[in-house]
């Protein structure tokens, strides 16, 4: 018979040992959140209000700082009230829903940055066709279907590491329940669960960045044909963003799940920048440097000064 014991309670250790660096680490975190969710909300916000931005373009951004939101909002309040009460017990239930809802929201973030990448192509390359290709319908079936994915998706992932009997131990070096962790302390085969995780690495991540990639080969095979440089400028400024926001993400993900776990500050630096500092440079780096959100924000910020 198999020695396993069922664990009811996880301890979550990322920043336990630090306690002078504590204050510097909770107002770090602090900072950060409540930066990514300021700034997420205005965009949210001024898109829905301003007639204008009501096109398929930005109706996807609206729909990346929604994401970015929920990203940080399911792993970061727990880690400040863990830091602030020194109480970093998780019970297994509040575990696998952080990991449900994380790994929901890492699956939608990767399928808009692809629906984004989309939007670009057919703006670009099929211009003509535009809104009959992304019709008012089209981007809600879009949005609907990105968010049941990502549901269904994580459902599947969490009830293949819920047959991981985590025995060994139930320290987790993290600052939140992610699978790599608890793979680290289980005790039975985790196989099953990681051919559950590479099938979906492949279907989720993989193909949709293998068509991000070929949607922009045939994207900059246009734009070098443009004949004129404000259009070649403004394409390329649109694009340049988008792809920015895209290497950060994929790379820290891809660096996080691929490379092999050689230490627990690694993986933690990877899942820091991956789980709250990308959501909260997304933003800046995509929306605020669009000139119609942007235009639309200072707009919006002089009427609620001026009233």
């Amino acid at each position: 018979m198999k020695n396993e014991t069922s664990i009811k309670y996880f301890y979550l250790l990322a920043f336990s040992g630090e306690t002078r660096s504590k204050p510097f680490i909770t107002a770090f975190f602090f900072l950060i959140y409540v930066v990514g969710v300021l700034i997420n909300s205005s965009i949210i916000t001024v898109i829905c209000l301003e007639v204008q931005l009501h096109k398929p373009m930005y109706l996807f951004i609206c729909n990346l700082s929604i994401v970015d939101i929920f990203y940080t909002s399911v792993t970061v309040p727990k880690l400040l009230h863990m830091l602030l009460s020194g109480n970093h017990i998780v019970s297994s239930a509040q575990c696998y829903t952080q990991l449900f809802f994380f790994s929901s929201n890492m699956t939608a973030e990767g399928i808009v940055l692809f629906i984004m990448a989309y939007d670009r192509y057919v703006a670009i390359c099929n211009s003509l066709h535009y809104h009959q290709i992304l019709s008012r319908r089209n981007c809600t079936l879009i949005t609907i279907g990105t968010w049941a994915v990502s549901f269904l998706n994580s459902l599947l992932f969490v009830l293949s590491s819920l047959y991981m009997s985590s025995c060994h131990s139930n320290l987790i070096h993290q600052f939140f329940c992610d699978a790599k962790s608890l793979t680290k302390i289980s005790c039975t085969s985790t196989q099953m669960f990681f051919l559950v995780a590479g099938t979906e690495i492949l279907v989720i991540i993989f193909v949709p960045l293998l068509c991000t990639c070929i949607s922009y080969v045939n994207i900059f095979s246009v734009i070098f044909k443009m004949k004129s440089e404000e259009s070649r400028r403004k394409a390329f400024s649109t694009c340049s963003s988008h792809l920015t926001v895209i290497s950060i993400y994929y790379g820290t993900c891809l660096a996080e799940y691929l490379i092999p776990a050689y230490s627990d500050v690694l993986d933690l630096a990877f899942n820091v920048v991956y789980a709250t500092i990308t959501p909260m440079i997304n933003p800046i780096i995509y929306s605020l440097q669009n000139a119609n959100v942007k235009t639309a924000m200072l707009r919006f910020l002089k009427g609620k000064l001026f009233f």
